[in-house]
């Protein structure tokens, strides 16, 4: 298996270095490239073609955001992982709907830091499901009402797959959505799959942003 290939991104040199070696300690893990700000991280990752993108939102020249955004609308395999200083900033909400996979906080240890880059690599699940529940549920309030093309898109999903949608919402992994339904766990990937295609969304943290968004779950 080849080892995940990571781009860090951060504004300060000593964020970028620390974060390079925790990373570059890790198996299975090998940290390509450094940026400097979101303008650069845009450049770095389209010429290494990163696995993953460690991100911070607040830099000079071109915000996280926004360099987010074109990351994955360039290469929509890319992973971004946002780093933040606090876990309610509510830019990381911004974030995750400009495309962001998932945050840390910049204060996570080593082996969360892999972790994380590993999680997020795989497409499997978001993060600690409880803190990016936490973080959905507080800055959903930020979305306003439904968006109409929510609400007309969650029309193409059938009752059963608005149920997955609803669980992944909540935080559940696939093995607990299966066990919650009582089926097997790879009856409800396929859900997941064509929920996402249905949907036009990139992995399961936008698929919570959206439940959020259109109200199928509400926050609290």
């Amino acid at each position: 298996m080849n080892d995940i290939r990571v781009l860090i991104v951060d504004d300060q040199m000593m964020v970028r270095e620390g974060f390079s070696v925790l990373l570059g300690a890790m198996p299975g893990i090998e940290v390509v490239g450094e940026a400097v700000d979101g303008r650069q991280a845009i450049a770095q990752a389209a010429a290494l073609r990163p696995d993953v993108v460690l991100m911070d939102i607040r830099m000079p020249e071109l915000n996280g955001i926004e360099a987010t955004r074109a990351i994955v609308a360039d290469d929509a395999a890319a992973k971004v992982l946002v780093l933040t200083t606090f876990d309610l900033d509510e830019y990381v909400y911004q974030a995750l709907r400009a495309g962001a996979s998932g945050f840390l906080l910049k204060d996570a240890s080593a082996r969360q830091l892999a972790d994380g880059v590993r999680v997020v690599a795989s497409g499997e699940a978001l993060l600690a499901p409880t803190v990016t529940k936490r973080l959905i549920t507080e800055f959903s309030r930020l979305a306003g009402a439904p968006r109409p093309p929510a609400l007309a898109r969650i029309g193409d999903l059938t009752e059963r797959e608005t149920e997955v949608l609803v669980l992944i919402a909540q935080g559940l992994s696939n093995a607990e959505i299966a066990s919650h339904l009582v089926v097997a766990e790879s009856t409800i990937k396929t859900h997941v799959s064509r929920i996402l295609v249905k949907l036009g969304l990139r992995d399961r943290t936008q698929a919570a942003v959206f439940a959020y968004e259109a109200r199928l779950v509400t926050p609290g």
